[in-house]
This record gives C-alpha cells, structure tokens and sequence, in this order.
C-alpha cells in the first residue's frame, strides 16, 4: 500500500534567517531608525515577539517580518497575527506565534475533504500529521492536488512518500 503523510511545519533555520534580516532592515529603515524596541525570535515556544513605541510601528514591524518570511520562503499563514497588542509601560508588544504542526480542527477538515472527494483513499490522524495510504499511487497524487487547491489556513508540506 502507497502511504504519505501531510505535516505542517517550519525549518527552525529558515525562520532564524528571516528574523535576523528583518532585524537588519529595522536597523537600517529611516522612518524607524529611532525606535525602543525591535523582534526576539523564542525558538523554543515557537515564537516571535514584537516591541515597538506605538501601534503604526508595530504594524510596520510586522510587515517587515512577514515579507522576510515569505523572501526566504516561509508561507505567509505560518505566522499568526491574530493575538492582541499588550500595553507594557511605555512599549507596545504582540505575540506573534509560529504555526506548527496540523491540530485537531484541521486535520478533521484535511480528512473530510478528502472523504468527500470520493477517492479510494483513506485518511486518519497521526499526532500532528495526518496519513493518507492508497492502493495506488495516481490516487495520492490526486489528494495532494485537491489538498494543495484547498484554503486550509495553514501551510502543508507533504512527505514520507512511499510506494
């Protein structure tokens, strides 16, 4: 039976790279040469945080280090922006987590897709990887096109192709 297994995850090196260059272009960037502040990336909870003087320069923070990440070829849904900016005396700081791993709500959706495709496929969840085994290998082929088609909110890498 053919086998392969669909992972969501980050090269922890890749990421280090784009945060480093982001750091670069914060320094060298005019309107924000002056600013407290600046990015840390946490590598082992799996964050980034920001620190800035006021929200416009935040958002500005996190432009920068979403077009580094995508430079370096990070996908852009890997990085969630969705916490709220906290207020830590005179700074302004944001949680930015790193996507890791495909968690139970996507992989039930990465599974129904694929069931109701109606393929000769079956699916089931491993950890935080789901595994996809076919008689025949056009049929996986078929389920990584419909999954790489499909908005997940989250970025897919698909390995461990075996025949």
């Amino acid at each position: 039976m053919a086998s392969f297994d669909i992972v969501s995850k980050v090269d922890p090196q890749t990421l280090e790279n784009a945060v480093n260059t982001a750091k670069k272009e914060l320094q060298t960037r005019y309107d924000l040469r002056d600013t407290k502040g600046g990015m840390e990336l946490d590598k082992k909870a799996n964050t980034i945080q920001l620190s800035s003087e006021n929200s416009m320069r935040l958002k500005a923070l996190e432009d920068i280090l979403l077009g580094r990440a995508v430079k370096q070829g990070i996908d852009g849904t890997a990085l969630d922006f969705s916490a709220e900016e906290q207020a830590s005396g005179a700074l302004v700081k944001k949680t930015v987590k790193v996507r890791a791993g495909i968690d139970k709500d996507a992989s039930r959706k990465i599974i129904k897709l694929i069931k109701d495709s109606k393929l000769k496929v079956e699916a089931q969840t491993q950890d935080e990887q789901v595994r996809v085994t076919a008689k025949k290998i056009d049929d996986l082929q078929q389920v990584i096109a419909l999954l790489r088609g499909a908005d997940l909110g989250q970025p897919l890498q698909f390995v461990n192709m075996k025949s």
